[in-house]
């Protein structure tokens, strides 16, 4: 019985939802932590004080552990974490970064650090710095990804070997299925981006929710690893991206072409064509946007029916 991600949250079910810039508000995760999974605020997308409320709406909006996840290559980072502590949460997911920057100095102020990683070589890095968790990215989740390429299925039980941490999975899981597969690859729990991306409950524009949920296979693609390897709906600013490729552009074409705020604009503000649409390959598997306690409720619900009475797949 794998109860390790359940006791190092104090969470009821081992289901961590994405930390997703422009997604993952205070509402989206007060839902999920009130549905028995562990909410993350997605601090990539905000101003430190915008940061601050987003926390603090969501102390009123539940009584249940939830975290705050932290892309290291974004601005403002001391001040988040600043913030961070003198608000009181105790789980940090970081990400895109180097985890022994910050995993001692949140550690030392009592705070559960979580660092998300896409390959072994890292994984051994986030150890040795002290982080509690790892999660394990493969290569069909959305948003900022692994250059290795490396799809879950063979991720995971390549950092579950080479770790003593508790491994959580990410990358194609959005069901009671998939994170079945994820436990026996030898998980201990997993994280769910793109199914919440598309819940009620995220902040992301309903016009975006709407493109993932007619997503179909094929419909997203990982481009621009010379900058950081992002998944992308394919779209008229994707094209553009593929023209500049055809046409021989160099790292600083690529940069003037991906500008600012492109991410804002498709996902936030709901420009489905000249926006940035980061999401991941299980969207052609989702079809409906729902609440974020219906996802967890479904999740459990499939994967005890998989599970049965085996102890194996007990939390």
């Amino acid at each position: 019985m794998n109860q390790r991600i359940n006791q190092l949250f104090g969470i009821e079910y081992p289901i961590v939802q994405g930390g997703m810039i422009w997604c993952s508000g205070w509402e989206l995760a007060s839902a999920v932590s009130n549905a028995g999974g562990l909410g993350l605020i997605g601090s990539g997308s905000m101003y430190p004080e915008v940061l601050r409320a987003h926390i603090q709406r969501c102390k009123e909006a539940t009584n249940k552990p939830f975290g705050v996840n932290v892309p290291l290559l974004y601005p403002d980072i001391d001040q988040h974490l600043d913030i961070i502590v003198d608000e009181g949460v105790k789980i940090v997911f970081t990400s895109a970064g180097n985890p022994a920057k910050y995993t001692g100095w949140l550690k030392e102020r009592g705070i559960t650090v979580v660092h998300v990683i896409a390959n072994t070589k890292f994984a051994k890095k986030c150890e040795d710095a002290g982080v509690d968790a790892v999660v394990a990215e493969g290569f069909e989740a959305g948003g900022h990804n692994g250059r290795e390429e490396t799809t879950t299925m063979c991720l995971v039980p390549m950092i579950v070997d080479c770790v003593k941490i508790p491994v959580i999975a990410a990358g194609g899981i959005g069901c009671g299925r998939t994170m079945a597969a994820a436990m026996c690859l030898g998980a201990s729990g997993v994280q769910v981006g793109s199914r919440f991306a598309a819940s009620l409950e995220s902040s992301a524009h309903i016009g975006f929710k709407e493109q993932i949920i007619a997503a179909k296979e094929g419909s997203t693609e990982l481009t621009l690893k010379e900058i950081t390897p992002v998944r992308l709906l394919k779209n008229a600013f994707f094209e553009q991206v593929e023209s500049a490729y055809a046409n021989g552009a160099t790292l600083e074409e690529l940069k003037t072409l991906l500008g600012r705020g492109r991410a804002k604009k498709g996902m936030f503000e709901g420009d489905l064509e000249s926006g940035e649409l980061e999401i991941g390959q299980i969207s052609a598997r989702l079809d409906r946007i729902e609440t974020a306690s219906e996802i967890v409720s479904q999740m459990i619900e499939e994967y005890r029916t998989i599970a049965g009475d085996n102890p194996f797949f007990g939390f």
